[in-house]
């Protein structure tokens, strides 16, 4: 198997265990303010490793000089990641620190609409 494959495989299984099997669990399991405080610390980390991750992968794409549709698809999810991190994650706490309901739940269904694209995207990469 080869590095271009491998690499986005591990980041559509973070993806997947974080959105299917860590994320459903946080609120059930943890009292809210628990959760809401691991989800805080969480999601950087979860942002940053994939971000970097991806990252990795393209600047081996680029090396190898591999520059085809994958590699466009791989360098949008990398953007995706970053968006979410820097600008889409500090907007979420904000809105949801100030008590904006309904910009927090807007806000947050981006965030998973972003999540599942890339998760779709890295599926067609992968298959």
């Amino acid at each position: 198997m080869q590095f271009e494959i491998i690499l986005p495989s591990v980041v559509l299984g973070i993806m997947l265990f974080f959105s299917f099997a860590v994320a459903p669990l946080i609120f059930k399991v943890l009292e809210e303010n628990q959760a809401r405080k691991f989800v805080r610390t969480m999601f950087p980390y979860y942002y940053s490793i994939n971000l970097i991750l991806v990252s990795l992968i393209c600047i081996f794409l680029i090396y190898k000089n591999f520059i085809n549709f994958d590699f466009y698809l791989l360098i949008s999810v990398a953007i995706l990641f970053a968006i979410s991190l820097f600008i889409l994650m500090p907007m979420i706490n904000n809105a949801r620190d100030q008590k904006k309901d309904i910009k927090f739940k807007y806000l947050h269904a981006g965030s998973v609409i972003i999540n599942f694209l890339q998760i779709f995207i890295l599926l067609y990469v992968v298959l």
